[in-house]
């Protein structure tokens, strides 16, 4: 699939194909076409905010989001060795036990209930796998310090109020290491 004239903006610092450019733009190939369409309303309507990402999504409107959206959503990603919530009973790494078993005595759900085996995501949830670290913890800060939202029931905002700073780095360390 040819990119789209309107995603050529997105590729100066998402990459041609959507792989990411660190430091400028996580990963957007392998998310959804439903999740990317997403973001880019959220970012229009400012419950989604970054200083670049804001006036560039104002860039495409109507139509032209699901051409770039569809664009990037099919581009490949490298494969991961999918592994499964309940594949362990007992996770020596505690990274391993709050992304496939959760903590719920601090009500944190396993990462993978929502983002997919081995955090490969899907519709409405984004793929972890693979993204970059900085990203993923960038993410996960702004979430707790509330400028990032747009998820049902703010879901994110409570599970990443519940993790320490060694957590979160920790977490986004894992996914994006995983193959």
């Amino acid at each position: 699939m040819a990119m789209p004239p309107s995603a050529q903006l997105c590729g100066t610092c998402h990459g041609p194909t959507g792989q990411g450019v660190e430091p400028l733009g996580p990963r957007l190939a392998g998310l959804s076409t439903e999740y990317i369409t997403q973001q880019i309303k959220l970012f229009q309507t400012g419950q989604r905010q970054n200083v670049s990402m804001t006036p560039m999504s104002m860039v495409l409107q109507g139509d032209a989001i699901k051409p770039v959206a569809d664009y990037f959503a099919s581009q490949e990603v490298p494969e991961v060795t999918v592994h499964l919530r309940g594949e362990a009973a007992v996770y020596s790494d505690p990274t391993q036990e709050l992304v496939y078993q959760g903590d719920w005595d601090r009500m944190i759900p396993a990462c993978v209930t929502c983002h997919g085996p081995s955090g490969v995501g899907g519709g409405q949830f984004p793929r972890l796998a693979g993204q970059q670290a900085s990203y993923i913890k960038t993410q996960l800060l702004a979430w707790q310090a509330g400028t990032r939202k747009g998820d049902v029931d703010a879901m994110m905002g409570s599970i990443a109020n519940k993790l320490t700073a060694d957590e979160i780095d920790a977490l986004a360390k894992y996914f994006a290491e995983i193959k």
